[in-house]
C-alpha cells in the first residue's frame, strides 16, 4: 500500500467493469459503452477512437494498432491491424529515387494505416455495439472540440517541429504558429467528416471510397508510391497468438510482425534468477533486467520481419534451452562487450488500452504513429495525419526486414494478456516504441517477483538498455545510478519519462477488477 503522506494515485477497484487508459475522455468512452450494453471490445475502440483525435501526437486513424481478446468463454484472440507497404516499394525502386534511409518525415515511410481496419474487423466479429455508436465520442470531441491535457501539451510542444514542414499539418496542428497550451480547446472538423463516414459506411468508406482516393492524391503529391489498390486491397486480419510461461503464469502476446515474442524470450532469460531477493529499485535488478534486454534485442533486430513474407524463427527464440543459452552469457557484477550495434531507435508515442466488462471479456488494444505526429504528413481533406511506420524498415535487401511490395514492417507496438491458473489474470500494457518489451517484462515481474499492485507496478521507476546507453529515469536514486556505472554501463538520464502503461488485475475469488493508469500519461482507470 502506498504512503497517502506522499504524492501518488491509489490502485482503482470495482465489480461491474474497468477500463484503463492514458487519457480520461477515452476512460470514459470506454465506460459508456459498457454502459450502454457493450462489451470490452466496444469500449476498447471507443477508447482508441477518442485518443485518435485527443492524443494525436501518438495515435490516429492514419495508423496502426494491435489487439488481443478473451472472451470470458475461454480463448485468447489476436488482431493484426498494421499497414503494408505500396506495391511498388522495393529497395532497388527508392534506390533509384535517391532515397537513402526512410527517415520519418519521408512520405516513402508512410505505410498503408491498419488501424481502422482493425476496428471494424475485431467489432464486427466480436463486438455488441455498432460502428456510428462507438464513434460517437470521437467524433464530438473532434467536431465540437477538447481540451488539450498537460502531458499531450508537453509531447506538442516538444515535437512542433515536426509539423512545420506540411502547410496541412501547420494549420491543423499548429494554430497561430504554435503548439496549443494545456487548457486550449482543440477542434478537428476535417477529421470529425472522415470519422463520421467511417461511421456510416465502416472500413469500406475508409479504405475503397472518398477518403481513400483523397489521402493517396495527397500520398502522391508528396512523391509517394502510392496507388489506390494498395488501400482498397488492405485488410487486417486474426492471427495465432504467440504465448510463453513465467513463474505460474501463462503469457500471450501478438506474433510477428510485432515484437512481442521479445517480451517472452525476456521473461525466459530472467525466470532462473531470484528476482524476488533484490531490491526492485536497485542496480542488481536493474542490471539483470538491461543485460536480457540487450541480449533479446540482438535476436530482434537480426530477425523480425512480416513472417507472410521471410521466415521469423518463432519457435526458436521461444525455446527455453535457448534463453538458458543467453542467460548464462550475463555477469551479475558486469555489463556484456562486443554486442552488435541496434538498428532501429524510435521515439515511443502509442495508446494503449485495457478493457474488462462485468462479464469478464477482456480486451488488450494498442494504437500508434510511430513517432511523435507520426510522418508529420496530414490529408487536407480528410485531416488524416499518416504515420510512419515504414521506417522500420530496413533498405539493406538481404534484411528480413527489408521493405519490399505489400510487407508490413517489423512493429514495435504490443499489447498482453496473462493467465493464471487457467484464468485471465491481467490485461496489460506498456507503451514506448522499443521500450515496449522491456516495461512489460518491468510491470510483470513487479507484481509477480515483488507482489505490487497494478498502480505500484507502474509507478515504478524505469531503465532502458537500448540501443547504447542505459536511460533512466530520476526516480532512479543516484546510488543506484553510481553502481549501475560501476558495474559498466553508461548511465544518462532519460530526456522524457520512459513510456507510461495501464494494467488491469481480475481477482477472481473476490469478484473484484484492480486496476492502474501509468503516471507518466494523463490517464486514469476507472470503474463501474
Amino acid at each position: 500500500m502506498r504512503d497517502f503522506q506522499l504524492p501518488g494515485r491509489s490502485t482503482a477497484y470495482a465489480r461491474g467493469g474497468m477500463a484503463a487508459t492514458s487519457h480520461p475522455l477515452a476512460t470514459m468512452a470506454a465506460l459508456d459503452m459498457l454502459r450502454a450494453g457493450g462489451n470490452a471490445v466496444d469500449g476498447a475502440i471507443a477508447a482508441a477512437a477518442v485518443q485518435a483525435v485527443v492524443e494525436p501526437q501518438s495515435t490516429g486513424i492514419g495508423g496502426d494498432c494491435f489487439a488481443l481478446f478473451a472472451p470470458a468463454s475461454g480463448g485468447v484472440v489476436a488482431v493484426n491491424g498494421s499497414g503494408w507497404a505500396p506495391a511498388a516499394a522495393t529497395v532497388e525502386r527508392l534506390r533509384d529515387l535517391g532515397v537513402e534511409a526512410l527517415t520519418a518525415g519521408s512520405v516513402h515511410s508512410v505505410t498503408v494505416p491498419g488501424a481502422v481496419a482493425a476496428w471494424d474487423l475485431l467489432l464486427r466479429e466480436h463486438g455488441r455495439l455498432d460502428l456510428a455508436t462507438v464513434l460517437a465520442p470521437a467524433i464530438n470531441h473532434a467536431g465540437e472540440g477538447f481540451p488539450v491535457t498537460p502531458r499531450v501539451a508537453f509531447d506538442w510542444n516538444r515535437l512542433q517541429e515536426r509539423l512545420l514542414a506540411d502547410e496541412a499539418a501547420r494549420r491543423i496542428y499548429l494554430p497561430g504558429g504554435r503548439a496549443p497550451e494545456c487548457g486550449r480547446v482543440m477542434r478537428f472538423p476535417a477529421l470529425a467528416r472522415t470519422l463520421g463516414k467511417i461511421a456510416e459506411g465502416g472500413a469500406e468508406v475508409f479504405y475503397r471510397g472518398e477518403p481513400a482516393a483523397r489521402m493517396v492524391a495527397s500520398l502522391e503529391a508528396l512523391g509517394g508510391l502510392h496507388e489506390p489498390a494498395d488501400f482498397a486491397e488492405f485488410a487486417a486480419e486474426f492471427v495465432e497468438p504467440v504465448h510463453g510461461t513465467y513463474r505460474d503464469l501463462r503469457i500471450y502476446q501478438c506474433p510477428p510482425n510485432g515484437q512481442g515474442l521479445i517480451t517472452l524470450l525476456m521473461l525466459n532469460i530472467l525466470e532462473d534468477f531470484d528476482l524476488a531477493a533484490l531490491d526492485p529499485h536497485g542496480a542488481e535488478r536493474f542490471h539483470l533486467e538491461a543485460e536480457a534486454t540487450r541480449l533479446a534485442f540482438r535476436d530482434r533486430d537480426a530477425f523480425l520481419a512480416d513472417p507472410r513474407q521471410v521466415r521469423v524463427p518463432v519457435r526458436e527464440l521461444l525455446d527455453k534451452a535457448y534463453a538458458a543459452r543467453l542467460r548464462r552469457l550475463i555477469d551479475p557484477e558486469r555489463r556484456l562487450a562486443g554486442l552488435p550495434p541496434p538498428l532501429l531507435r524510435g521515439e515511443g508515442n502509442t495508446v494503449y488500452i485495457a478493457v474488462v466488462d462485468g462479464e469478464r471479456n477482456a480486451c488488450s488494444l494498442i494504437a500508434s504513429l510511430y513517432d511523435g505526429f507520426g510522418s508529420g504528413l496530414v490529408c487536407p481533406e480528410t485531416g488524416v495525419l499518416f504515420h510512419c511506420r515504414g521506417r522500420a524498415f530496413r533498405l539493406d535487401p538481404d534484411h528480413p526486414n527489408a521493405i519490399a511490395p505489400r510487407k508490413r514492417p517489423m512493429h514495435t507496438i504490443i499489447p498482453g494478456l496473462a493467465f493464471r491458473g487457467g484464468e485471465l489474470w491481467a490485461c496489460f500494457g506498456v507503451m514506448g516504441a522499443d521500450y515496449q518489451p522491456v516495461g512489460h517484462v518491468h510491470l510483470l515481474t513487479n507484481l509477480v517477483d515483488y507482489g505490487m499492485d497494478p498502480q505500484e507496478a507502474l509507478d515504478s521507476p524505469r531503465v532502458m538498455a537500448y540501443p547504447g546507453d542505459l536511460l533512466v529515469e530520476r526516480g532512479v536514486a543516484p546510488a543506484v545510478r553510481e553502481a549501475l556505472a560501476a558495474k559498466g554501463h553508461r548511465v544518462v538520464e532519460a530526456a522524457e519519462p520512459l513510456g507510461g502503461g495501464q494494467c488491469i488485475l481480475l481477482d477472481h475469488r473476490r469478484g473484484v477488477l484492480v486496476g492502474g493508469s501509468d503516471p507518466r500519461k494523463d490517464g486514469v482507470a476507472l470503474g463501474l
